[in-house]
Formats: structure tokens, sequence, C-alpha cells
């Protein structure tokens, strides 16, 4: 299938990378999956404290969401699940180092499964063409992150779910916008570049 062809919505940008048998398709898929955990463990470790709160700021939540988005819904789980599974493995690539279940920020590495999921299907529909859409589709994933993390985060520490929401959510607003930002410059770009090479 030629790039033209693959740039037209129902394609994420992971398939445009060439595999000219089922096989081949198979080792590429597990090269991506892998690579994604990976990256998502790296960012993670870019971390800075958040003075009140338990969550740190982190790339974490950016990578998860461009491997949902890049890689689509499928791949993008099976990434997000190696990525969690390695980690409660004794991995120290959480946040800050950290490794095993629970803690009260594994909520929001929950949060990023389910919404590597949303955000994979809403690129498979062309969510991440255009700037508007990708700033949407980032916004969706980010939701979903927090509709998981914040609830998991003031069941693990005792405290409310309007605390939970201050310390879990609100210091992250202003990251999440440069975040999607970013997401805004460079999903649609790389469409972009795909196309002209085709």
């Amino acid at each position: 299938m030629s790039t033209a062809a693959l740039t037209r919505p129902g394609a994420v940008l992971a398939d445009l990378l060439p595999a000219a048998t089922a096989s081949r398709a198979r080792v590429r898929d597990a090269a991506l999956v892998a690579g994604g955990a990976v990256l998502t463990g790296v960012a993670a470790q870019i971390a800075l404290p958040v003075p009140g709160s338990p969550v740190p700021v982190t790339g974490q939540t950016f990578a998860a969401l461009l491997v949902g988005t890049a890689l689509g819904a499928r791949r993008g789980l099976a990434s997000l699940a190696l990525y969690a599974a390695v980690g409660m493995a004794g991995v120290p690539w959480f946040a800050e180092g950290r490794s095993g279940p629970g803690g009260a920020t594994f909520g929001y590495v929950l949060g990023m499964l389910l919404a590597s999921v949303v955000v994979g299907a809403l690129a498979r529909r062309g969510g991440d063409r255009g700037a508007l859409r990708t700033a949407g589709t980032m916004a969706v994933g980010l939701a979903v992150i927090y509709a998981v993390g914040v609830p998991y985060l003031a069941l693990s520490t005792g405290i409310s779910f309007g605390q939970a929401l201050a310390v879990g959510m609100v210091p992250f607003l202003i990251g999440d916008a440069l975040k999607a930002a970013l997401a805004m410059g460079a999903l649609p770009t790389a469409w972009k570049l795909a196309g002209r090479r085709g």
C-alpha cells in the first residue's frame, strides 16, 4: 500500500512504516509496542516535584498520549500495558524511578492505559491530522487520565475528592496545555511530511 493511500483517515502514523509480509508486520508491531513502553518509561524520569502534592510533573502522560495516538488503540494499549506490567514487576521506570503496584500515583498509570485506547481510536478517525483536532484528542486523553488518576489518588491517600482535584489535577493544567500545544505542532506536521513523501 502506498504512503499516499495510508494518509487517509483510518490510518495512524505507525501504519506508514512498511511491512511487506504478515510476519514482518508482527515484528514491526512488536518493536513499536516495546519502543512505546520504553519511551513512556524514559519520559517518566523527567519529573519535577510539586509542593504539597504527591504527584510530580512528568513527561510520562505526554509520552503515553503520543504513543496511543501514533500507534493506534490496539498497539497503544499493548505498549502502555507492557509499560505498566514491567514497572509493576520491579523495573524502576514509573515517575521518579518508582516501581511496583499501588502507590498514590498508580491510578494515573491505569488512566494512561484507557487513554491510549481512546486517543488511538480518535487518531484512526483523523483526530491527529489538524491542530485543533489534535488539541481535542489530547484534551480527551488527559481527561480520561484524570478521571481514573484523581479518584485513585483520593482513595489511596484518604483525602477528599476535592482535595485530590486540588493536588492531583489543578497544578498540572498549565503544563497540560503546553503538552497539547506541542502535540498540535508535532502530529499534524508528521502527517504533512508523510503526505509529501507519498
